[in-house]
């Protein structure tokens, strides 16, 4: 066993679904001053039925990231009964995997540590349910005797800044087409691929700075 007991070096990221990402985006970057440092684009990810989905990161301070999952093709829930409440009821309509989607993130400094924990769950009443290499990090995920996802992560190498540059084009372009009925994924790397030759004189002459 590894000398220390205590590895978890804080909250990597704690995560949310939203049906409003314009309206996410409006509020964390462009009011709370939280800027986009990562996104994922998630094509033909899960089971066959799964809907293609966005997971977009801010950056919170003292490393810590809040991030919210778009999904595809799925029509909001009737939310009107959940309103100001922070556990947000949806309707009996709403997609396990929308709801399931939450969760909180702890961040490990290396794969020893991760695998320590590992040890750890797998010898609990809760053992690790997947372990992920997903981009920039790998990650175990389990659920607490609550039934809430925790993820422990590690990062697999440091995040570029043409990454950031990346996840704030991907971001634009998805508050740029989500007022279209029925967009998809495709709409969204299509506007994206549209952002770039837009900007492409601008960066000649400045370099391919993050907004």
């Amino acid at each position: 066993m590894l000398e220390s007991s205590h590895l978890v070096r804080g909250v990597d990221h704690a995560a949310f679904p939203t049906f409003d990402p314009a309206g996410t985006v409006r509020f964390y970057r462009d009011v709370l001053g939280f800027p986009v440092v990562h996104s994922i684009c998630a094509a033909g990810w899960g089971p066959e039925d799964h809907p293609d989905f966005i997971h977009f990161f801010f950056d919170i301070g003292n490393d810590d990231r809040i991030a919210f999952f778009y999904y595809f093709g799925l029509e909001a829930a009737d939310r009107s009964v959940g309103k100001g409440d922070v556990y947000a009821r949806f309707d009996a309509n709403t997609p396990e995997f929308f709801v399931r989607s939450r969760h909180l993130a702890l961040h490990v400094d290396s794969e020893d540590h991760l695998m320590e924990y590992r040890r750890r769950l797998d010898a609990s009443e809760w053992p690790v349910e997947m372990q992920i290499q997903h981009e920039t990090i790998e990650s175990i995920y389990t659920h607490d005797p609550n039934g809430y996802m925790v993820e422990i992560t590690r990062a697999l190498r440091p995040v570029t800044p043409q990454e950031d540059l990346d996840a704030n084009l991907t971001i634009d372009a998805l508050v740029d087409i989500v007022q279209q009925p029925g967009h998809t994924m495709d709409d969204l790397l299509l506007r994206k691929a549209e952002l770039i030759v837009e900007r492409a004189e601008r960066w000649q002459e400045t370099g391919p700075v993050a907004p």
